[in-house]
């Protein structure tokens, strides 16, 4: 499929500016073809008025017609075949397997949230039946349930091309609650935006939707990006990325006139706790799987772990040696793009010239800058040089990680406590060591978002029950969540409806449930009509 590096708006190709970008092979440092162009003002007008007038469209589409649409998309994004995986590997260096794998979650996700958005119990609609002989006032009837909020804005992310990017947990999520989308695409892999961007938009013109219900922008400014924000028909923001970026975008949306959400993932250093039954049953094992989180993804995902604390002994030294021998076997990889590199190579340096910190292993391979290659750095600190260095607790994007020696259970606690929000907490630990700190427990769920037990963070299943999100500044609202069925919630807003007749009244809140949802009638969940049908 050639590429035109143009924008998608009104379902057309469109570029009315003269200014131009091009991605790169990160692999070779070579420019790879078209240039694209950058969106203008209009452009981003343009799109948000389209998405503005479909809207209205859109949420009184059945939920049946929406979740055609989530399939098409999927259908659409697999037909692109080889030539989506072939411009993804050549504009991010990852490796094909990975891409394969990303696409499948892509499309999987896509069609799972055409089942969640099917089934319909998402909309969590309320019943409350009026008792009209109450003393001493008459109860009405009252009846809730959630809606659409309207147009969102949603940015790719670098490290996902695939999975968080033009598609993904962010597009499907509000296209199935009934909100168009603006896609701001990624410049590191904007012929693969691209790509998917085409594919959107030929799913929603087979289902017969408003060409407004998607569009794509490109552009490598934040000039783009902080527009698509300030647009006064925008009503969601939804960001994975740096603190930097995220908190711009949050700041620019509190500053409206009428503030909207911004939901930003924002990365996190993902604490590991080894207790000390776990280091003397298993510690080279653990610092083996250890090693092979903190690499995954050449340390590009944001549940990578980035600190790893333990008490002082000969069991968590072991740890440590054994730590060191797996990260010099692992090779240097490319990383998605320079920039992510340079910056890598800076968080590395300035932890190595921290007074208290040893580096105690790295990849046995030299990185080689032409290749955009980092190398595994592991280092070793003392919980009082962390505690005079609150630096080494921020996270350095790639694969580096620091393991923190604590002199006693008390300063492991300490140090526990003094951590900001993040996305996951991860503890190894025997049974006892679970009943011996359950305090370190109960400290962590106010800290983060996930918990892993004896397992590691990298590595999330898109399911039901998942939550990624956690207190700032991992995100800007840890009530919700990015990954999982409940990121929908994101993009509705409750609406009540007070006496009205039931042939007013949306579907879902009728007295016979027609759909068969879950709902809530006088306080108790049931699939029932209202009593009375």
């Amino acid at each position: 499929m050639q590429l035109h590096g143009k924008h998608l708006v009104g379902g057309q190709a469109t570029a009315s500016g003269n200014k131009t970008f091009t991605a790169a092979n990160p692999a070779t440092n070579e420019p790879l073809e078209p240039a694209f162009f950058e969106a203008t003002l209009n452009e981003v007008d343009q799109a948000l008025e389209l998405a503005d007038q479909a809207a209205a469209v859109l949420r009184r589409k059945s939920p049946d017609e929406r979740a055609q649409l989530l399939e098409a998309i999927a259908d659409e994004v697999m037909a692109l075949g080889q030539s989506l995986l072939d411009r993804a590997h050549a504009e991010t260096g990852l490796p094909m397997a990975r891409l394969e794998g990303e696409r499948a979650r892509a499309v999987n996700q896509a069609r799972l949230f055409a089942q969640v958005v099917r089934e319909g119990s998402w909309v969590e609609a309320r019943i409350d039946l009026p008792q009209p002989d109450r003393k001493p006032l008459p109860k009405p009837d009252v009846r809730s349930m959630s809606i659409g909020i309207g147009p969102v804005v949603t940015f790719g992310a670098s490290n996902f091309p695939l999975a968080i990017s033009v598609i993904g947990t962010d597009t499907v999520t509000a296209l199935g609650a009934g909100c168009p989308v603006v896609v701001k695409g990624h410049p590191a892999h904007a012929g693969t935006c691209e790509l998917l961007g085409e594919a959107i938009a030929r799913a929603v013109a087979k289902c017969g939707l408003p060409a407004g219900v998607f569009a794509m922008l490109q552009g490598a400014s934040h000039e783009v990006g902080l527009a698509l924000v300030r647009h006064e028909k925008t009503q969601a923001v939804a960001f994975t990325g740096s603190l930097r970026g995220g908190r711009a975008l949050f700041d620019a949306a509190a500053a409206r006139p009428r503030p909207i959400p911004v939901y930003a993932e924002m990365g996190s250093t993902n604490p590991v706790f080894v207790l000390p039954g776990a280091l003397a049953e298993r510690g080279p094992q653990i610092a083996q799987g250890y090693i092979g989180s903190v690499t995954m993804g050449v340390g590009q995902f944001c549940t990578n772990p980035g600190l790893v604390l333990g008490l002082r002994n000969s069991a968590l030294g072991e740890f440590v040696d054994a730590a060191a021998t797996s990260a010099a076997n692992a090779a240097p990889a490319t990383m998605l793009h320079a920039g992510i590199q340079q910056s890598y190579k800076s968080g590395v340096e300035r932890i190595a010239q921290t007074s208290g910190v040893r580096l105690a292993g790295r990849s046995a391979e030299e990185a080689a800058d032409s290749r955009t290659e980092a190398a595994c750095m592991i280092f070793t600190t003392d919980a009082a040089t962390l505690e005079s260095n609150p630096h080494l607790t921020e996270e350095v994007f790639g694969p580096s990680s620091i393991v923190v020696e604590c002199d006693s259970r008390d300063q492991m606690l300490r140090i526990a406590a003094g951590l900001e929000g993040h996305l996951t907490a991860t503890i190894h630990g025997t049974e006892q060591d679970l009943l011996d700190y359950r305090d370190l427990v109960e400290l962590l769920e106010t800290k983060v978002g996930r918990l892993i037990f004896n397992g590691f963070p990298t590595g999330i299943e898109v399911c039901h029950a998942m939550h990624h999100g956690g207190p700032y500044p991992a995100t800007t609202d840890g009530h919700f969540t990015s990954i999982g069925t409940r990121a929908i919630f994101r993009f509705a807003r409750p609406i009540c409806y007070q006496s009205f007749p039931d042939a007013a009244l949306p579907e879902e809140l009728r007295n016979k449930n027609s759909r068969g949802i879950w709902r809530m009638i006088d306080g108790e969940m049931t699939r029932d009509d209202c009593p009375g049908v």
